[in-house]
């Protein structure tokens, strides 16, 4: 427990911003491919889109830089991301019923595969933008074959796949988020345990009384309220296990 401000640029190594650039690159092509001014003459479609995926990338990338610092901010941001990947679900998805196109059921090869494949384990040198440039374009080599197709409807099929995919990560990041809040609470609560022990310490190198109920060195208080209100007092520094006072 306590604080312990992280890397800030942690993200790089996790799964759901590797595929969310995955999905970005992937969507960044298929709009320049086929969704052209015959379907879109506004490019609304296609702004909405490229926009989408880009959101979704960079919410992931700023609430993990926060997760040191606010942890609720982290997962508001992640569920941000989760939502701008729906978002683009639902314009690919329209795009298929547009075209009377075949959305792919569970149990086709090329669903499964595309669900099934697994992503490789980062390993990054000091160069990490480098490295990681060069792992997100391994991955999308994987899934190239099909969102690489000159079949709109296969490429869209695909992407649709990894949308499910990345919402189900993010999902899952949030939950595990949640876990470790309740485990070891957030940067508030631990900022408070380091003042507080800040203070035992301060209060024992200066010769504070020690508690009669536990004998731990005690910390000057004062009341907060009562008809004694503003007056100090010396109080237990393990407060609120132990409630023992002694007058200033």
């Amino acid at each position: 427990m306590g604080v312990n401000i992280q890397f800030s640029q942690s993200y790089c190594w996790l799964n759901s911003w590797i595929l969310a650039n995955v999905i970005q690159l992937a969507v960044q092509d298929f709009c320049e491919r086929f969704v052209d001014y015959r379907i879109d003459p506004g490019r609304r479609l296609q702004d909405q889109m490229l926009m989408a995926a880009r959101c979704g990338v960079a919410n992931i990338a700023e609430g993990s830089a926060r997760h040191s610092t606010s942890i609720e901010t982290e997962m508001r941001l992640l569920d941000v991301a989760r939502a701008s990947f729906d978002e683009l679900q639902g314009d690919i998805f329209n795009f298929l019923l547009r075209r009377k196109a075949e959305i792919w059921a569970i149990g086709n090869p090329s669903r499964e595969a595309i669900w099934k494949m697994t992503l490789d384990t980062p390993e990054y040198s000091n160069s990490y933008l480098h490295d990681a440039a060069l792992h997100i374009l391994a991955q999308k080599g994987k899934f190239d074959p099909w969102l690489d197709s000159d079949n709109p409807e296969i490429a869209a099929n695909a992407l649709l796949i990894l949308c499910l995919r990345e919402n189900k990560m993010l999902q899952s990041q949030i939950q595990s988020r949640l876990d470790s809040f309740k485990l070891t609470g957030g940067f508030a609560e631990n900022m408070t345990v380091e003042r507080l022990e800040a203070r035992k310490e301060q209060a024992a190198g200066a010769g504070a009384p020690a508690c009669p109920l536990c004998g731990k060195p005690m910390l000057k208080r004062m009341q907060k309220k009562g008809t004694h209100q503003g007056r100090e007092f010396w109080g237990c520094s393990d407060y609120p296990r132990c409630n023992g006072t002694r007058p200033l």
